[in-house]
């Protein structure tokens, strides 16, 4: 696990094998393009090791686990590798106390479900064919490119400040 390092290994796409311990499933708050809801987190027990699956995505208003897919026995779960994400959320902390989870933190969340030979990464499933709860393979691998409207955005309010700030100097000088 050393060797796995964001630059090389971030959202690699990767395959294991083991079974699910659905009672140690952990709820992290999430804002996808399907709303805001929760990821699943759930650990596979595999050979030698244990992952954390982020099995995808439950709306609020669905977060009662009895209407989710439960696979049982051995899986096979594919899906990208993504690294952990330690300390919470922008203006929001993990309240580990609380289970209250707002960022996918595979140290915080092993240590609060007593999980041991976990994986410093977790991995984010792919879709299913299934089409209950969770939904797979929402994972956001390009993002926006923006920057052009933003330059030119602020461009054009530093324009429109000199602009505004030169008739107030010759109005003043009228």
């Amino acid at each position: 696990w050393p060797s796995v390092t964001e630059a090389a290994d971030a959202y690699r796409h990767v395959r294991v094998a083991g079974r699910f311990r659905h009672e140690s499933t952990t709820l992290v708050q999430a804002v996808t393009v399907l709303g805001g809801g929760f990821w699943v987190l759930t650990p596979l027990v595999a050979d030698g090791f244990t992952v954390l699956v982020n099995r995808g995505f439950v709306p609020s208003d669905r977060r009662d686990p009895a209407g989710w897919r439960r696979p049982e026995g051995e899986v096979d779960v594919t899906g990208l590798l993504r690294l952990t994400e330690p300390g919470g959320a922008f203006l929001r902390s993990n309240a580990t106390a609380e289970d209250r989870w707002y960022s996918r933190d595979v140290a915080a969340i092993a240590s609060a479900r007593g999980l041991s030979g976990i994986a410093p990464y977790f991995i984010d499933a792919d879709a299913s064919a299934d089409d209950r709860l969770p939904v797979g393979g929402l994972t956001v691998v390009a993002f926006h490119n923006n920057h052009l409207v933003y330059a030119l955005t602020w461009f054009t309010l530093a324009a429109m400040t000199l602009g505004a700030a030169i008739y107030v100097n010759v109005e003043r000088q009228r």
